[in-house]
């Protein structure tokens, strides 16, 4: 019961409304409510501020602090020549194989690569029989996103769409969610093709930034694609595990790869917490 109503409320509320609320909440510099927020937040989900570079006294707002930088030793590398990495700190919401084009979600529930992808179906075409594998971001989670392997970014594409939370509830309820939420797909050139790094956002999440082009305008009503490179702009060079993100107020990151490129480690399966950084899986 509660389930069904916790579904239905995400339908019929003002999810974009809400968003920009809370935004404009998590931007404030008001001391009494920005260290209320914090030390409020750090109780309640248990937030371990030994990792982070900062104490809870020194953050300019609320989104200063959720987008906290860690220790420099706080998150080691696995070896980014034999293994993906693990892009971000959360839960392997699923993991596996796109196969006719779709992306599993959760009980009987999948969506199309292209959807995810904002339309483009040649893109999609060399996902097909790949890998993937989708992450979720708790709140207590360090919240941003990093390189899963060296690459060379080509274009991203802005995708407006619902606010509906990614949590498994809605996961499990809500027909092609990552596919019909707000997101922001990034396609890199690595070593072993394509990969696509998908930044989905949900219910009360502010907005995404990248390393590149800062804040990403939210709340639009078209689809944007920008293309890199090739005398178009400046190319964007990264190296496995340098940041490429972060979310203002948490959610869902989901990895990409070309068949043939990579296997996922036997030992992730949905449920499996992973850390930023670890072995996600291994190149062949």
């Amino acid at each position: 019961m509660f389930d069904r109503l916790f579904i239905w409320l995400q339908y019929i509320v003002p999810q974009h409304g809400l968003s920009k609320l809370a935004g404009a909440v998590a931007r404030s510099e008001r001391p009494w409510l920005r260290d209320r927020l914090i030390g409020k937040f750090i109780q309640s989900y248990k937030v371990n501020m030994g990792e982070a570079e900062r104490p809870e006294g020194q953050y300019r707002n609320f989104n200063d602090f959720f987008t906290r930088a860690l220790k420099p030793d706080a998150r080691p590398l696995a070896d980014a020549t034999t293994s993906v990495l693990c892009p971000a700190d959360g839960t392997v919401s699923q993991i596996g194989s796109i196969q006719d084009g779709r992306i599993f979600q959760a009980k009987g529930q999948s969506y199309s690569a292209v959807e995810l992808l904002g339309g483009d179906a040649e893109l999609a075409q060399r996902f097909e029989g790949g890998n993937f594998a989708t992450i979720y971001l708790s709140p207590s989670d360090y919240h941003r996103v990093h390189m899963a392997a060296a690459g060379t970014l080509e274009s991203t594409t802005y995708v407006p769409g619902d606010l509906f939370s990614v949590n498994t509830v809605t996961a499990e309820n809500v027909p092609r969610l990552f596919a019909r939420n707000e997101r922001l797909s990034s396609v890199f050139a690595t070593p072993r093709g394509a990969m696509a790094s998908v930044m989905v956002g949900a219910m009360i999440v502010a907005s995404i930034e990248t390393v590149w082009g800062g804040l990403v305008t939210p709340h639009q009503t078209r689809v944007a694609t920008q293309t890199f490179g090739a005398g178009v702009s400046q190319p964007q060079i990264f190296e496995a595990g340098d940041e490429m993100g972060r979310f203002l107020l948490g959610s869902t990151v989901i990895l990409l790869f070309e068949p043939g490129a990579m296997a996922w480690d036997d030992a992730l399966v949905s449920g499996s917490v992973v850390r930023m950084g670890q072995a996600l899986g291994t190149w062949l």
